[in-house]
Protein backbone atom coordinates (compact mmCIF):
# COMPACT_ATOMS: atom_id res chain seq x y z
CA UNK A 1 0.00 0.00 0.00
CA UNK A 2 1.14 3.51 -0.90
CA UNK A 3 2.71 6.46 1.77
CA UNK A 4 -0.80 8.40 0.16
CA UNK A 5 -3.09 5.37 1.30
CA UNK A 6 -1.74 5.11 4.65
CA UNK A 7 -2.48 9.26 5.59
CA UNK A 8 -5.72 8.81 8.09
CA UNK A 9 -7.38 12.32 9.79
CA UNK A 10 -7.97 11.55 13.44
CA UNK A 11 -10.58 14.30 15.01
CA UNK A 12 -9.92 14.88 18.61
CA UNK A 13 -13.38 15.04 20.30
CA UNK A 14 -14.80 15.15 23.45
CA UNK A 15 -18.18 16.97 25.52
CA UNK A 16 -16.87 17.93 28.56
CA UNK A 17 -15.45 21.84 28.48
CA UNK A 18 -15.18 24.37 30.89
CA UNK A 19 -16.23 27.20 29.01
CA UNK A 20 -18.74 25.61 26.65
CA UNK A 21 -19.51 21.85 27.27
CA UNK A 22 -21.02 19.88 24.91
CA UNK A 23 -20.00 22.24 22.65
CA UNK A 24 -19.36 19.64 19.83
CA UNK A 25 -22.77 18.11 19.87
CA UNK A 26 -24.50 21.82 19.62
CA UNK A 27 -26.89 22.18 16.42
CA UNK A 28 -26.11 23.36 13.40
CA UNK A 29 -28.25 22.71 10.21
CA UNK A 30 -30.33 20.25 12.19
CA UNK A 31 -27.33 18.09 13.05
CA UNK A 32 -24.68 18.13 15.55
CA UNK A 33 -21.26 20.46 14.83
CA UNK A 34 -19.04 17.38 15.14
CA UNK A 35 -21.33 15.84 12.16
CA UNK A 36 -20.95 18.89 10.60
CA UNK A 37 -17.06 18.98 10.80
CA UNK A 38 -16.90 14.88 9.66
CA UNK A 39 -19.30 15.28 6.21
CA UNK A 40 -16.65 19.12 5.53
CA UNK A 41 -13.64 16.82 5.39
CA UNK A 42 -14.64 13.64 4.00
CA UNK A 43 -14.18 14.54 0.69
CA UNK A 44 -10.56 14.91 1.11
CA UNK A 45 -8.80 12.28 -1.74
CA UNK A 46 -5.90 11.75 0.63
CA UNK A 47 -7.78 9.94 3.40
CA UNK A 48 -7.75 6.29 4.18
CA UNK A 49 -10.17 6.73 6.90
CA UNK A 50 -11.74 9.59 9.36
CA UNK A 51 -11.87 8.47 13.05
CA UNK A 52 -13.19 10.51 16.08
CA UNK A 53 -10.94 10.18 19.05
CA UNK A 54 -12.83 10.68 22.13
CA UNK A 55 -12.78 9.34 25.89
CA UNK A 56 -13.77 6.39 27.80
CA UNK A 57 -15.72 8.48 29.77
CA UNK A 58 -19.28 7.55 30.25
CA UNK A 59 -20.47 11.38 29.33
CA UNK A 60 -18.67 10.83 25.77
CA UNK A 61 -21.10 7.93 25.17
CA UNK A 62 -23.03 9.94 23.11
CA UNK A 63 -20.66 11.31 20.72
CA UNK A 64 -19.43 7.67 20.31
CA UNK A 65 -23.45 7.21 18.98
CA UNK A 66 -23.70 10.00 17.35
CA UNK A 67 -20.53 9.55 15.15
CA UNK A 68 -21.48 5.78 14.54
CA UNK A 69 -24.94 6.66 13.81
CA UNK A 70 -23.64 8.52 10.92
CA UNK A 71 -21.24 5.63 9.68
CA UNK A 72 -17.72 7.47 10.94
CA UNK A 73 -15.09 5.53 12.73
CA UNK A 74 -14.61 5.75 16.34
CA UNK A 75 -11.79 5.15 18.50
CA UNK A 76 -12.21 5.53 22.46
CA UNK A 77 -8.79 6.14 24.77
CA UNK A 78 -7.18 8.27 27.75
CA UNK A 79 -9.08 11.34 28.45
CA UNK A 80 -6.00 12.95 29.53
CA UNK A 81 -3.19 11.46 27.65
CA UNK A 82 -4.53 12.60 24.24
CA UNK A 83 -0.94 12.02 22.27
CA UNK A 84 -1.59 8.28 23.51
CA UNK A 85 -4.98 8.30 22.44
CA UNK A 86 -4.07 9.86 18.98
CA UNK A 87 -1.74 7.61 18.53
CA UNK A 88 -3.78 4.03 19.03
CA UNK A 89 -6.46 5.34 16.83
CA UNK A 90 -3.55 5.66 14.21
CA UNK A 91 -2.40 2.53 14.70
CA UNK A 92 -5.89 0.62 15.53
CA UNK A 93 -6.65 2.01 12.20
CA UNK A 94 -3.54 1.53 10.07
CA UNK A 95 -2.50 4.81 9.74
CA UNK A 96 1.35 5.95 8.78
CA UNK A 97 0.95 9.50 8.44
CA UNK A 98 -2.33 11.22 10.58
CA UNK A 99 -3.88 14.74 10.01
CA UNK A 100 -4.77 15.86 13.85
CA UNK A 101 -7.71 18.30 13.72
CA UNK A 102 -9.86 19.23 16.54
CA UNK A 103 -13.55 19.00 16.71
CA UNK A 104 -14.05 22.83 17.69
CA UNK A 105 -12.77 23.45 14.67
CA UNK A 106 -15.85 22.67 12.60
CA UNK A 107 -14.96 25.32 9.72
CA UNK A 108 -11.97 23.78 8.59
CA UNK A 109 -10.98 24.50 5.05
CA UNK A 110 -10.44 21.20 2.97
CA UNK A 111 -8.11 22.77 1.04
CA UNK A 112 -6.10 23.91 3.19
CA UNK A 113 -6.09 20.19 4.61
CA UNK A 114 -4.80 19.19 1.19
CA UNK A 115 -2.36 22.05 1.03
CA UNK A 116 -0.78 20.54 4.11
CA UNK A 117 -0.76 16.87 3.29
CA UNK A 118 1.28 18.04 0.13
CA UNK A 119 3.83 19.76 1.62
CA UNK A 120 3.94 17.25 4.12
CA UNK A 121 4.63 14.87 1.37
CA UNK A 122 6.97 16.93 -1.05
CA UNK A 123 9.74 17.71 1.90
CA UNK A 124 9.17 14.15 3.55
CA UNK A 125 8.64 15.94 6.72
CA UNK A 126 7.80 13.86 10.14
CA UNK A 127 5.76 16.76 11.56
CA UNK A 128 4.10 19.21 10.04
CA UNK A 129 1.64 22.12 11.47
CA UNK A 130 0.26 25.44 10.28
CA UNK A 131 -0.51 27.03 14.13
CA UNK A 132 2.85 26.91 16.00
CA UNK A 133 3.32 30.18 14.50
CA UNK A 134 -0.09 32.11 14.25
CA UNK A 135 -1.17 33.57 10.88
CA UNK A 136 -4.02 31.10 9.59
CA UNK A 137 -6.85 32.28 11.21
CA UNK A 138 -7.81 30.35 14.69
CA UNK A 139 -9.91 27.40 13.83
CA UNK A 140 -8.07 26.70 10.28
CA UNK A 141 -5.47 24.38 12.66
CA UNK A 142 -3.85 21.15 11.35
CA UNK A 143 -1.37 18.98 12.79
CA UNK A 144 0.47 16.31 10.56
CA UNK A 145 2.17 13.49 12.16
CA UNK A 146 4.33 10.45 11.27
CA UNK A 147 3.27 7.78 13.39
CA UNK A 148 6.63 7.00 14.65
CA UNK A 149 7.04 10.46 16.02
CA UNK A 150 4.10 10.26 17.90
CA UNK A 151 5.25 7.02 19.39
CA UNK A 152 8.46 8.75 20.56
CA UNK A 153 6.72 11.04 22.20
CA UNK A 154 5.15 8.54 24.72
CA UNK A 155 8.72 6.98 25.63
CA UNK A 156 10.41 10.95 25.74
CA UNK A 157 8.43 12.81 27.71
CA UNK A 158 5.80 12.22 31.10
CA UNK A 159 5.19 15.33 31.39
CA UNK A 160 1.39 15.55 31.62
CA UNK A 161 0.95 19.06 29.40
CA UNK A 162 2.87 17.66 26.52
CA UNK A 163 0.96 14.39 26.82
CA UNK A 164 -2.74 16.35 26.77
CA UNK A 165 -1.78 19.06 24.31
CA UNK A 166 -0.89 17.06 20.68
CA UNK A 167 1.70 19.00 19.30
CA UNK A 168 3.34 20.76 22.09
CA UNK A 169 6.11 18.43 22.51
CA UNK A 170 7.62 18.75 18.80
CA UNK A 171 6.78 22.64 19.04
CA UNK A 172 9.17 22.70 22.24
CA UNK A 173 11.78 20.11 20.52
CA UNK A 174 11.69 20.68 16.85
CA UNK A 175 15.45 20.38 16.29
CA UNK A 176 14.58 16.25 17.39
CA UNK A 177 12.60 16.06 14.12
CA UNK A 178 12.01 17.49 10.49
CA UNK A 179 9.87 20.24 11.26
CA UNK A 180 7.75 22.50 9.12
CA UNK A 181 6.22 25.46 10.56
CA UNK A 182 3.82 26.84 7.80
CA UNK A 183 2.55 30.31 7.05
CA UNK A 184 -0.33 31.43 5.39
CA UNK A 185 -0.81 33.56 1.88
CA UNK A 186 -1.32 36.88 2.53
CA UNK A 187 -4.69 36.51 1.90
CA UNK A 188 -5.62 34.32 4.44
CA UNK A 189 -3.34 36.23 7.10
CA UNK A 190 -6.05 36.81 9.67
CA UNK A 191 -4.10 36.04 13.00
CA UNK A 192 -6.68 37.22 15.20
CA UNK A 193 -9.96 36.33 13.52
CA UNK A 194 -11.25 33.21 15.77
CA UNK A 195 -12.79 30.39 13.74
CA UNK A 196 -13.05 28.03 16.55
CA UNK A 197 -15.79 26.79 19.30
CA UNK A 198 -14.91 28.04 22.55
CA UNK A 199 -17.69 30.08 23.73
CA UNK A 200 -21.64 30.85 23.31
CA UNK A 201 -20.63 33.62 20.89
CA UNK A 202 -18.23 32.07 18.64
CA UNK A 203 -21.42 29.67 18.17
CA UNK A 204 -23.56 32.64 17.35
CA UNK A 205 -21.05 33.07 14.44
CA UNK A 206 -20.42 30.06 13.64
CA UNK A 207 -23.73 29.22 12.98
CA UNK A 208 -24.56 32.18 11.18
CA UNK A 209 -21.63 31.32 8.92
CA UNK A 210 -22.39 27.70 7.94
CA UNK A 211 -26.42 29.11 7.64
CA UNK A 212 -25.60 31.75 5.05
CA UNK A 213 -21.98 30.01 2.98
CA UNK A 214 -23.40 26.60 3.81
CA UNK A 215 -26.74 26.59 1.63
CA UNK A 216 -25.70 25.46 -1.04
CA UNK A 217 -22.36 24.46 -1.07
CA UNK A 218 -20.69 22.56 2.52
CA UNK A 219 -17.27 22.95 1.59
CA UNK A 220 -16.86 26.77 1.21
CA UNK A 221 -13.31 28.04 1.84
CA UNK A 222 -11.69 30.05 4.64
CA UNK A 223 -11.10 32.90 2.20
CA UNK A 224 -14.98 33.06 1.54
CA UNK A 225 -15.63 32.74 5.58
CA UNK A 226 -13.09 36.25 5.68
CA UNK A 227 -15.13 38.00 2.95
CA UNK A 228 -18.73 36.78 4.40
CA UNK A 229 -16.86 38.43 7.67
CA UNK A 230 -15.71 41.40 5.83
CA UNK A 231 -18.93 41.89 4.32
CA UNK A 232 -21.75 41.64 7.05
CA UNK A 233 -18.96 43.44 9.27
CA UNK A 234 -18.98 40.66 11.34
CA UNK A 235 -15.75 40.25 13.60
CA UNK A 236 -16.29 41.63 16.85
CA UNK A 237 -19.17 39.56 17.51
CA UNK A 238 -16.43 36.77 19.15
CA UNK A 239 -13.50 39.28 19.44
CA UNK A 240 -13.91 39.26 23.14
CA UNK A 241 -13.29 35.39 23.56
CA UNK A 242 -9.89 34.88 25.04
CA UNK A 243 -8.05 32.34 22.74
CA UNK A 244 -5.61 30.00 25.00
CA UNK A 245 -2.78 29.67 22.13
CA UNK A 246 0.05 27.46 21.81
CA UNK A 247 2.28 29.80 22.99
CA UNK A 248 0.90 30.44 26.51
CA UNK A 249 2.25 26.85 26.84
CA UNK A 250 5.31 26.73 25.15
CA UNK A 251 6.62 29.26 27.65
CA UNK A 252 5.88 27.01 30.82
Amino acid sequence: MSKKNNIGCVVIARTGSSRLPGKVLMPVKNEAMIIWLLKRISKIKYFKSIVVATSKKKEDNIIEKIVLKNKFKIFRGSEKNVVQRLYQASKKFKFDTVVEITADCPLIDPEIIEYCIETYLNNSAEYLNNCYIRSYPDGMDIQIFNIKILKKTLQLTKRPEELEHIGLYQMRNQSKFKTMNLISPKELHYPKLGLTLDETNDYILIKKIIENLGKKDRFFSCKKIINFLNKKKLYKLNSEVKRIGNQAFLKK
